[in-house]
Order: structure tokens, then C-alpha cells, then sequence
């Protein structure tokens, strides 16, 4: 994991938000970074290789969508650096 998911990770797990996480899982054949079941919401943290493969991230979540996921994009300084913002847009996201 890159600093900033195990960051996020801390947050995240040992069902801190009420829901089960799960980091690395895999959906469809694709890898996300963090999955909640209960919640279909999906967590993804983005580092500067993201910019160079928006067709191929576009892609991913049309796919994720059609399966009734939600999926929520953090970049990698949003983590560092607004920690308290991107947990508060997380816990809006489990309670839709």
C-alpha cells in the first residue's frame, strides 16, 4: 500500500465507521483499493499514474456502476493532507 492508503487504511478498518472494509479486493477482475460490502461502496486512492490512464479508470467505473456500486476517488494528497474532510465524505457515502 502506498503511505497514503495505509493512512486511510488505519481509518477504515476494525470496523471503525460501524461497516466492514475490506483493502484489495477484488471485483469483477478488477483491484480496488478498499471495498464495504454492506455499503456496495468502493475507495479508491489515486497517485499521479492516474492522470496518465483516465480512459482506463473511466472504464473501471463504468463497470463497478453497473454492478450497483458507489465509488468514491481520494488523490494521494487529499489523504495526507485533509484526513478529517475525506473520512467525512466516507461516512456520507456509507449512509446513502
Amino acid at each position: 500500500m502506498t503511505p497514503a492508503e495505509t493512512i486511510l487504511w488505519d481509518e477504515l478498518r476494525a470496523n471503525k465507521l460501524g461497516v466492514h472494509f475490506r483493502r484489495q479486493q477484488v471485483i469483477q477482475g478488477f483491484i480496488v483499493d478498499f471495498y464495504c460490502h454492506k455499503s456496495a461502496l468502493v475507495i479508491e486512492v489515486d497517485g499521479d499514474i492516474h492522470d496518465l490512464q483516465k480512459e482506463e479508470d473511466e472504464r473501471r467505473e463504468k463497470v463497478l456502476s453497473a454492478l450497483g456500486l458507489k465509488i468514491i476517488r481520494f488523490r494521494n494528497d487529499e489523504v495526507m493532507m485533509n484526513l478529517s474532510t475525506v473520512m467525512g465524505k466516507v461516512k456520507e457515502m456509507i449512509s446513502l
